[in-house]
């Protein structure tokens, strides 16, 4: 009979040593017994039963010279493998999808590919006008959305060849034919957490909005982008596209093992 509650209701101990758990991963260091106690509401001599319980099975560790409680072996083994497993561009897919719904507009899923940013995917929109995307394209870093997304969070080692490439460009804005141009737009994506073409529009009548999304090294890993019509398209930070396109994209960082600030490149 206990085995059948067990199975409808779960087992209350385990959902406890959970909870305990997940109080230290929210804390993403080091903690005291105290503390942990207080992150998951309960008494210290009940979490200390617990946490003697959780090192037995490796889930937690106890530095002896500290008295701090971290994650243990176990633990962080079954996180990588967690990771590994996570397909982000499955989950990317089913997030443009997500947004194509919501706000009626194209939207696309990109990647760093050999030559810069390359377009996986796209979602086209329920209405009249279009902008249709070409999957497989590659997008410039200072003339395109995404572009400067990447251009903002990737490694500098990896993106200035490429961004020196384009300052040579006719069309190229005068403020971004300078390195100190190209800092200060990158520095301003990097503060409003998106990127827009601000008038530059490789192709005319289409304008852009992209977001970047963080892998659990707190690195970019892809970019959600929102295609429209100029003249129909608000890219205003306080507007439908941007809002919803900033939601999906920390919403998808943080299924794939994002947490805290997105680590600035250098």
């Amino acid at each position: 009979m206990s085995e059948d509650i067990d199975g409808k209701h779960g087992v209350q101990s385990l959902e406890i040593g959970m909870g305990i758990l997940k109080a230290m991963v929210d804390g993403q260091r080091a903690m005291m017994l105290k503390e942990i106690a207080a992150a998951a509401d309960m008494p210290a001599s009940k979490a200390h039963r617990y946490l003697v319980s959780l090192i037995r099975a490796g889930l937690v560790e106890q530095d002896p010279a500290t008295s701090r409680y971290d994650l243990g072996p176990f633990a962080l083994n079954m996180g990588l493998v967690a990771l590994d497993r996570l397909d982000r561009v499955r989950l990317g897919l089913n997030m443009i999808s997500e947004m194509r719904d919501e706000i009626n507009q194209t939207t696309a899923l990109a990647v760093w590919g050999d030559r810069g940013p390359v377009i996986v995917r796209w979602e086209r929109p329920r209405r009249p006008i279009t902008v249709n995307v070409i999957t497989g394209t590659v997008l410039d870093l200072l003339s395109s959305a995404t572009g400067r997304i990447f251009a903002a969070w990737m490694p500098k080692k990896v993106v200035m060849p490429l961004i020196r490439a384009e300052m040579k460009a006719a069309d190229v804005p005068p403020e971004l034919k300078n390195q100190a141009g190209i800092d200060a737009l990158l520095d301003k994506i990097r503060r409003q957490g998106f990127a827009n073409t601000e008038g530059f529009h490789r192709v005319p009548g289409v304008e852009a909005v992209a977001a970047p999304v963080f892998n659990f090294k707190n690195e970019i890993t892809m970019a959600l982008l929102v295609v429209g019509v100029q003249g129909m398209f608000d890219t205003s930070a306080e507007g439908e596209v941007v809002q919803c396109l900033l939601r999906h994209a920390e919403a998808l960082s943080a299924r794939i093992g994002a947490h805290g600030d997105p680590k600035i490149p250098s």
